[in-house]
């Protein structure tokens, strides 16, 4: 069990007691719904409809604006109230629809799309690009690009992410105890599309009754298997679970297919269930409300398009005054200084904080000591990168193979001197990706 890993992680505090035990609740949301046109990577939406129009709930409101985007659904019924600029999380102004609900939530008519046994894998990739599906656990790639590799027979590994490594997440891990099989069923209809490829489970230790259910679920399933990994952060990032779980290594350079590997989220699989059988878009996901400042921490089925604070407001508010909120973990996550914006395909979790631990935190010069070379993952030096890019040293940057970071966050955690190494390594990462477009 211990042999499903990799070299360097951390061990910080999990924080996943305070929701673990909270059964998904669904949530209704009561105001106005903001959907961006980008939340995928790749070409923002289009909007296919303008202010005045009535929609419904399943109805397509924005299509993709090229091959690598994604359709976008409202999740409610009601009236197009207006097209513009929107606030998100990251704190980015996005071009977004808003929709006044009217408390009805009417349905559209069902997808369509076809019997899972009469469709070819053609007709799966159609329709999983048609419900607007992108990964839900990270950048929000589009999921029938990920799917639609060069050469699909020389896919051997089909990965499901379901370590939810990141502290104080605990939708996947919900979802796998209450949807168990919805998840094995997404899988399968993957499998569906590689001939030669083996399906993998890939759940952390600290999840017993998951493995459990999980391998219960697959024991008269040949092509998957379910692995235990060991408990350490960032054992969900894709190059490193693809190693723990294979032994094959990808740089960043890469693409998991490259290496044999399709690797998708816990709810990216079970919403390919939902588009495949149920004949449903994607219009909501799982967000963990947690943190020492929230009065009742909780996990909700919310409709994309509901507005973070209201999922606050439902969890009893905050017992005492945050100094830090974040979307998503605190890892990745993102800083917050507006709690009304929207939920969109990729948020997982709003966290909550009483203390704001890090800006206490005084930066000192470097040590040398090394902890965070023996923690990076992806096997650089994180002092020494964080340096050529506070100096603008691009060259630098580059040859001490600074594009290989995956930005966990471990270096910066690990730091002795509080030096916000991953801070000014991804910083500089961007500018180069930018340069790179160009």
């Amino acid at each position: 069990m211990a042999g499903f890993t990799f070299k360097g992680g951390i061990h910080p505090y999990e924080g996943k007691e305070l929701t673990k035990d909270k059964p998904i609740r669904r949530f209704t949301p009561q105001g106005e719904m903001v959907y961006p046109l980008s939340q995928h990577i790749g070409a923002p939406a289009k909007p296919v409809v303008k202010k005045g129009d009535r929609v419904l709930k399943g109805q397509m409101i924005a299509e993709a604006g090229g091959f690598v985007s994604a359709h976008v659904y409202s999740s409610v019924s009601g009236t197009v109230k207006s097209i513009g600029k929107h606030r998100v999380a990251t704190g980015d102004m996005v071009q977004s629809i808003t929709v006044e609900g009217d408390g009805l939530f009417e349905e559209a008519d069902p997808l369509p799309i076809g019997e899972i046994e009469d469709m070819s894998k053609q007709d799966v990739l159609d329709a999983v690009k048609l419900a607007g599906i992108v990964g839900m656990g990270g950048a929000g790639f589009p999921t029938h690009v990920k799917l639609s590799p060069k050469d699909p027979d020389k896919i051997n590994y089909c990965i499901v992410n379901c370590s939810e490594c990141e502290p104080y997440l605990t939708s996947d891990y919900r979802r796998m105890l209450e949807e168990p099989e919805k998840l094995v069923a997404g899988l399968k209809i993957i499998l569906c599309l590689f001939d030669h490829a083996e399906g993998i489970l890939a759940v952390e230790d600290n999840k017993p009754d998951c493995v459990k259910i999980l391998k219960e679920l697959t024991f008269n399933e040949p092509r998957i298997t379910v692995k235990a990994l060991k408990t350490k952060y960032p054992q969900g990032a894709e190059r490193q679970l693809i190693y723990a779980t294979t032994r094959r290594a990808i740089s960043s350079a890469m693409l998991p297919a490259d290496a044999g590997c399709i690797v998708n989220n816990v709810d990216t699989v079970v919403s390919i269930y939902h588009a495949v059988i149920e004949k449903r878009p994607l219009t909501e996901r799982i967000v963990t409300v947690t943190g020492d400042a929230i009065a009742d921490p909780c996990n909700y089925l919310v409709p994309t398009g509901t507005s973070m604070q209201e999922l606050i407001d439902a969890s009893g508010g905050f017992k005492v005054k945050p100094e830090k909120i974040i979307a998503g973990g605190p890892m990745m996550g993102f800083a917050m200084f507006d709690t009304d914006v929207p939920v969109i395909k990729t948020s997982s979790a709003i966290t909550c904080f009483s203390r704001d631990e890090v800006a206490r935190y005084s930066e000192s010069a470097c040590i040398n000591c090394g902890r965070c070379v023996d923690v990076c993952p992806g096997r650089v030096i994180p002092a020494r990168l964080a340096d050529y890019a506070n100096n603008h040293d691009e060259d630098m940057f580059l040859k001490y193979n600074g594009m290989e970071c995956c930005e966990c966050g471990c270096c910066s955690y690990i730091c002795p001197a509080k030096r916000q190494l991953t801070q000014s390594i991804k910083t500089m990462r961007k500018l180069l990706l930018a340069k790179k477009k160009k």
